[in-house]
């Protein structure tokens, strides 16, 4: 049985496979995925360039834009244009939008959902999350967060209380460790947007598995997150927006000189993380302010940052951290591939020859 637009003898594509670097060549059979041996009327697609994984945007939003949810053929265009850039995987860092739809459609990068944002009250961006009148309540909404989700639900860890004029943490560190308790249980795991310090210490004692923007991680929380793995998602390109919140936010010039310092160290946050040994991954924080498809810049932005392996950050590195498969036998067929080494010039992420999903192409440089 063949899979819509792949041919029954399926492909073949010869080059240099990454991340091992050695010349080789991807079979794909007629079920659009990657197998040990092709058949002898294999199309040959590709003979000669750089061949990896599909890209992965680690920290996204499907079906949220600026003015807030999104239609849903509105979140399948978003996912488009993520694809058209090579971003073939993305874990969505929560939606207003129900998007399960779009995950049967086969055209579309496959998308791991963390449902909906969990916040309080005029604690986060309204319209966006679930908001708990009852901090108390967090264990059960995490459940449900689960539950409603792909192996992982979202937090507001902090944002700005207007009642102090900074930036302060949303929930208490007991409620925080049941919460995290129960979503452990239930088999999934938690990230949390976290801007500031002081939210920080509770997140990562409470056994929190990822960590969004944390650009006010210090060396102190930087070496307990590398002893217990726990990840980071800077969105470099998303913190470059913290000069003009804070240019925004004249009315609590506390807050708006603490972004503006958040801002002026975060690449080397990013770095102090990765030579500690954090697991450090490539997001983009698409939809709200951040247009889809700027996968290459976050790339660009990580090595800028000292990043010692960006383009894994953004590939096979962060698919093994999201538990799916890179150029393996039996792996859906996912990939990208470049005329040039993209590991030498990052730029080259900028212009794929050739974009295959599912064992699909749906993108080929003329």
């Amino acid at each position: 049985m063949t899979a819509a637009g792949v041919p029954a003898a399926g492909y073949r594509l010869r080059g240099v496979l990454l991340p091992d670097g050695e010349t080789g060549e991807i079979l794909v059979g007629g079920d659009g995925r990657i197998v040990e041996e092709g058949s002898a009327g294999a199309e040959t697609l590709v003979d000669g360039g750089w061949i990896l994984p599909g890209l992965v945007d680690a920290h996204c939003h499907v079906g949220l834009d600026a003015e807030g949810a999104t239609t849903l053929d509105e979140a399948a265009a978003q996912a488009t244009t993520d694809r058209d850039h090579g971003t073939l995987l993305i874990r969505d860092c929560g939606s207003p939008v129900d998007t399960t739809p779009l995950q049967a459609r086969v055209d579309l990068p496959e998308i791991i959902r963390a449902a909906r944002h969990l916040a309080r009250p005029k604690r986060y961006i309204s319209g966006v999350s679930v908001d708990l009148d009852d901090p108390a309540l967090l264990p059960e909404a995490v459940a449900e967060q689960a539950a409603a989700g792909d192996g992982w639900v979202k937090l507001v860890g902090d944002w700005i209380d207007r009642a102090e004029g900074d930036l302060a943490p949303l929930w208490p560190d007991d409620v925080l460790a049941e919460a995290i308790r129960v979503a452990h249980n239930a088999g999934a795991r938690v990230t949390a947007h976290v801007f500031g310090t002081t939210a920080l210490p509770g997140l990562i004692g409470a056994g929190i598995d990822c960590i969004e923007h944390g650009t006010g991680l210090t060396d102190e929380l930087i070496d307990e997150m590398a002893r217990r793995g726990t990840a980071l998602v800077p969105t470099l390109i998303n913190v470059d927006t913290f000069p003009s919140i804070a240019d925004r936010a004249s009315r609590y010039p506390e807050y708006a000189a603490h972004m503006r310092d958040l801002h002026r160290t975060a690449a080397d946050v990013v770095r102090r993380a990765a030579e500690a040994g954090v697991p450090v991954f490539a997001g983009t924080d698409a939809g709200g302010g951040i247009r889809h498809g700027r996968i290459a810049d976050e790339i660009a932005a990580l090595a800028a940052a000292g990043h010692p392996d960006p383009l894994g950050a953004a590939s096979w590195a962060a698919r093994e951290w999201l538990g799916r498969p890179g150029l393996t036998p039996g792996a859906p067929a996912d990939l990208v591939v470049y005329c040039a080494d993209p590991r030498a010039d990052l730029g080259t992420v900028r212009e794929p020859a050739l974009i295959m999903l599912r064992g699909r192409v749906v993108y080929a440089a003329a």
